[in-house]
């Protein structure tokens, strides 16, 4: 078992750590850290310069964060998966900088199926409740609501926001900029820019109050209408329809992220609005 020390930080000076925290020999802590009550830190945990633990939170594992992040009471950080396949191998969690880890949080490291890692980028925001399972990835500057559910192995690019309750499938890719409503249920990849809506989830369109407050233009707004419209029309197969936009839209490089990433391909289907019932062939 761990020897465990009492307020104990290494190599840096930390700004403060509460008498009633437990920080585990072998712990790395970076300067300006700040540990507050009943707080545990496991041996093999790294916290970043400016890193804030408010109160009652366990960092455990091989779990990495960034610098500056806070994270809130009752978040549980970087516990063994919730997978049953894993038997204690080393695995690692990786939450980037300046991030927001609200009340009761739970992210979980990888697992051999998933290359034994789940990174987190920087600039996220999860919201109270909200679940990171094993061997995610999850972009810069997203935001989960609370009580957002991601499972295992699932994708979600920069700037995605999930709405409260949202559940994600396993091995479910999100696209950068997109959106995802309040209890949908996503069972399949949703395309960059898109916003997937219900339970089970469907294509609602483009997260265009999303592009409009990121600054893009009125031009790449309308391209992106129009490969929209065309993309997902009741004509011909996915497959040509992509051929097709791709050569109408060959300089547009919003349309060719999304057109990527149906080419690239996944685990699951593509999310496609309600009425789009035909082969992807």
């Amino acid at each position: 078992m761990a020897e465990l020390t009492l307020a104990v930080p290494t190599r840096k000076t930390a700004r403060g750590i509460h008498p009633s925290a437990v920080v585990e020999h072998g712990a790395i802590l970076g300067e300006g850290v700040a540990i507050g009550p009943f707080c545990h830190v496991g041996p093999e945990v790294v916290l970043g310069d400016g890193v804030e633990l408010l109160s009652h939170v366990v960092v455990a594992g091989r779990t990495q964060v960034g610098a500056r992040t806070r994270i809130f009471p009752f978040a549980s950080i970087g516990h063994e998966p919730q997978d049953l396949k894993f038997h204690g191998e080393d695995s690692s969690l990786t939450i980037g900088t300046d991030c927001t880890i609200r009340e009761g949080v739970t992210m979980n490291p990888g697992t051999e199926g998933g290359g034994f890692v789940t990174t987190v980028g920087n600039r996220c925001t999860f919201l109270a409740n909200a679940h990171i399972a094993h061997d995610c990835h999850v972009g810069d500057d997203v935001i989960f609501s609370n009580n957002v559910m991601v499972a295992g192995h699932c994708r979600i690019g920069r700037f995605v926001i999930l709405g409260g309750g949202a559940a994600v499938h396993q091995f479910a890719r999100i696209g950068d900029h997109a959106f995802v409503g309040g209890m949908a249920a996503v069972e399949n990849d949703v395309i960059p820019y898109g916003m997937a809506l219900g339970n089970r989830a469907n294509l609602a369109g483009l997260n265009l109050i999303g592009l409009k407050r990121r600054g893009f233009s009125r031009e790449d707004i309308h391209g992106l209408r129009r490969a929209y419209r065309l993309l997902f029309a009741a004509e011909g197969t996915l497959k040509e329809r992509v051929e097709d936009v791709a050569s109408e839209f060959a300089s547009h490089p919003q349309v060719h992220e999304i057109l990527d990433f149906i080419r690239e391909g996944g685990d699951r289907s593509l999310c496609t609005p309600r009425e789009v019932r035909d082969s992807t062939a």
